[in-house]
This record gives structure tokens, sequence and C-alpha cells, in this order.
């Protein structure tokens, strides 16, 4: 393994542990700063709407240029978010921080893709792509509660500096085991943009969105699902979070290594298991043991896809991927305020804490019909020619062929 993909992995991590770990230090941050618990929320949603803005117009920046010195830079805005956050006098400070660290996020696991797909061997793509998540999933196993644990009982700044050292770490680890490589192109927004007049690329987008949102709609309200439905005490449910980031990580383990065998047949097999998990959700809440076993099964099967539909976006947009790829990185958080949001509205409207599993049940089945719609157009038409280095043998499949 390139010792390069473990130093993206770290920086995944610390940046996971940014997003996250915040909604465990909520109360802390809110006493802190003498405002309410929902305006303190704020620090969550902003940072979620700037990852979704960075994803975009910061990666669109970086495209053509070298790698390397992106990710470099895109870590140091990181560690400048993050120590702006620990020294922060007051809330609109710390909103500030919250803002400059999430601008890198999108960008990061955009060109971090890019890159980490082209240090490895062409069949062996998207498991390189899943290394460089599990740094994102080992913070939800991991990360998140050693830094709630760490918020609590030292403050919640003291989480904030530790997680500028881990960009710190992660820094000299790009520095130390990246090579330096050319940009795949001069920097063209044009180029760039050039690739979202391919319908395949807006498909698959429109698959992350609806895939994902399917998976984080029903887990943005799972703490009430737990101790409302399930009957949970809530001192389990952190427990409970370990069991489903745990599934998480060998969900982007496992999908990595199906989509490097049959990207399409492997995405659609793992959108129609969400679906069967998410509508089977409300049976498996009727013992704990059952809801344990799903929730477990929901981490594994949702992030499974992930690898997948990152790499599908950078194989149809495989002449200027790196804007697409950022793009594809604000579409996972743009699925997530969805899902999170109808699920919203079904508990407002009384349908009960397990409404939220039903729709992203419903999410999930507008990604296969998606998926299904751009397999038959790819059916439909002349494939195109094989293309050097894309490590698929055809894109009517999307099957990686071992050598």
């Amino acid at each position: 393994m390139p010792l390069g993909l473990i130093a993206l992995a770290a920086g995944g991590f610390g940046i996971g542990l940014t997003e996250f770990v915040i909604l465990g230090l909520l109360p802390e941050v809110a006493t802190d700063f003498n405002v309410s618990i929902p305006v303190a929320g704020y620090l969550v949603s902003v940072y979620a709407l700037s990852v979704a803005f960075g994803g975009i117009f910061v990666t669109a920046v970086a495209a053509g240029r070298n790698p390397k010195n992106t990710l470099a830079w895109l870590m140091v805005l990181f560690i400048a978010g993050n120590l702006i956050s620990a020294l922060s006098p007051d809330y609109t400070v710390m909103l500030i921080g919250r803002i400059v660290a999430a601008l890198c996020h999108g960008a990061f696991f955009g060109v971090g893709a890019v890159l980490a797909a082209n240090l490895v061997e062409p069949h062996r793509k998207a498991a390189a792509v899943s290394i460089m998540f599990a740094g994102l999933t080992t913070a939800n196993v991991l990360g998140v509660p050693f830094g709630t644990f760490l918020g609590q009982n030292f403050g919640w700044r003291s989480t904030f500096w530790a997680i500028t050292g881990i960009g710190i770490i992660a820094l000299i680890g790009i520095f130390a085991f990246i090579k330096t490589q050319p940009a795949n192109q001069p920097a063209n927004l044009r180029l760039e943009l050039k690739a979202f007049t391919n319908v395949q690329v807006w498909l698959s987008i429109l698959v992350t969105v609806f895939g994902f949102g399917a998976m984080f709609g029903a887990f943005t309200y799972i703490a009430p699902i737990l101790t409302q439905v399930a009957g949970f005490p809530e001192i389990a449910v952190p427990w409970m979070l370990v069991l489903f980031g745990a599934g998480l990580f060998a969900g982007n383990i496992f999908g990595g290594r199906a989509a490097d065998r049959n990207l399409d047949k492997s995405l659609l097999m793992l959108l129609c298991a969400l679906a069967v998990i998410l509508f089977s959700f409300t049976v498996a809440l009727e013992t704990q043991w059952t809801a344990a076993i799903a929730l477990f099964l929901l981490g594994v099967v949702g992030f499974a896809a992930v690898p997948g539909m990152q790499v599908r976006v950078l194989h149809f947009a495989q002449e200027a991927p790196t804007l697409a790829s950022g793009v594809n990185i604000s579409a996972f958080n743009i699925g997530n305020a969805v899902g999170a949001h109808l699920g919203g509205i079904t508990i407002t409207a009384g349908l009960g804490y397990a409404s939220p599993t039903w729709v992203g049940g419903c999410l999930s089945i507008t990604a296969i019909l998606l998926m299904l719609f751009s397999i038959q157009r790819l059916k439909s038409r002349r494939p195109p020619r094989n293309l050097v280095g894309t490590g698929f043998s055809g894109p009517d499949h999307l099957r990686v062929t071992h050598h």
C-alpha cells in the first residue's frame, strides 16, 4: 500500500473529526458562548453548506494544478480553521473558523480521490479511494467518541487543539509520502466544466445525492429512534453509534473491492440492499438485538456504495475529473441535507420517529431508478473506445479487468 494513501487517510480522519465531533460538544460550546443549543447548531449546518460551496468553487480553483501542492494548501486551510476555532473568543469567530475549515473539505476529498486512484494500478482504483475514505469512517468509529470525551473532560477547545495537531501530522505526511505529480491538464475552468456536458456525470451525481441521502436521512434521527422506538437507554446510544461506525468501516472496505470488480452491478445491488434494510427497519426496532443488527447493516450497506459513487463520477468525467469529483463530494452533503430535512418533515407531521427510515427507503428507490436509467442509456448507445488508464474495460458495464 502506498504511504501516500495513509497520508490521505490521516487528512480524511481529521476532516471527518472536525465535521462530526461538534455534535457531541454543542452543550459545552453553547454554554461557553452563552448562546442557545439551536444557535450553536448553526456550527453544524453552516459547516455543511460551506462544504458544498467549497466542493464546487474551491475545487474549481484547484482544477489542473499540482495535486500534491493543492492538498498541502488545503490542509493548511484546515489547520487554520481549527486553530481559529480553538482560539475563538466568541461565537462569531468560532463560526468563521468552522467556515474556513469546511472550505477545504470537498476539495480535499475531490482532489484526493483523483490522486488516490492514480497512486495504484488501474484495477485497484476504487479500493484506493476507499482507503482515503477509511479515514473519514475511522473518525466516526474512534475519533468522535474520543474527541467528545476529551472535550467534556478538558474543555471543548482541547478537542480542536487535538484536531489541529492531526492536521499538522497529515500535512507532514503529504509532503513526505506523496510524490509530486504533474497536473492532468492546464488550469482551465472551461475544460473542467466540459465534463458536465456528459449526462452520465449528472446521473452519477444524482445517484450520490439520493443514495447517500437515504442512509443519512435515517441516521440523522438515530438517537430518538433508538431511545423512543427501540427502547434503548440514553447511555447506550454512544455504543450504538460505535456499532454503526464499525459498519461504516467494514462497508467502506467491502464497497471498494466490490466496485473494482463490477462498478454498476455492485452499486445497484448495494442500493437495493439499502432499500430493503430501510423499509424493514421499523420491524427490526421491535426488539433491541434486531435493531442493533439493522443499525450495523445500515452502516455497512450505506457506506459500501460511497467508493463506487465517487469512482463512477471520475470515470465519466475522466477528461477533467477534478471539479466533477469535488462536486460529487458536495452531492454527499446535499444528500445529507435533503434526507435530514425530509425526515424532519415526517416527524413534525406526527408520523413518528421511525418515519425517516421510510423516507430513506423512498430515496434509495429513487437512486435505484436513476441507476437503472443510467445503465439503460449506456446499453442503448454504442460504447466509446476504451481510454488508457481508466481501469475500466468498458463503460457499458463499468467492469474492471484484473491483470
